[in-house]
């Protein structure tokens, strides 16, 4: 599985962005998709994570109720809607995929097999 991370950029406090994970492969409905990120100087940490069929999801408390993740897996691409941004959320985000992981092991980045290359987000205050 190959992913392409894209729709970072930089936007003020308070807004908007909606950033995309593309997939290669026929297999990318039967895996847990996860968004990850890392801020200059500091560890990746994870934000959400998405079961195969959608109906399961998990969020980082840093980010709930701000942060919504989604799947089309028509569309081989997993969404994560970042609203009502702050000056700390920004960082590299980070799409990860894997077929195997269980419940329990979703927020941990070294148990995710395949990884986007990062799309940079800015929110200025």
């Amino acid at each position: 599985v190959q992913l392409q991370a894209s729709g970072g950029g930089l936007v003020q406090a308070g807004g908007s962005l909606r950033l995309s994970c593309a997939a290669s492969g026929r297999t990318f409905s039967s895996y847990v998709m996860g968004w990850f990120r890392q801020a200059p100087g500091k560890e990746r940490e994870f934000v959400a994570v998405i079961n195969w069929s959608g109906g399961s999801t998990y969020y980082d408390d840093s980010v709930k109720g701000r942060f919504t993740i989604s799947r089309d897996n028509a569309k081989n691409t997993v969404y994560l809607q970042m609203n009502s941004l702050r000056p700390e959320d920004t960082a590299v985000y980070y799409c990860a995929a894997d077929p195997n992981l269980r419940f329990g092991e979703w927020t941990l980045d070294n148990r995710y097999d395949y990884w986007g290359q990062g799309t940079q987000v800015t929110v200025s205050s």
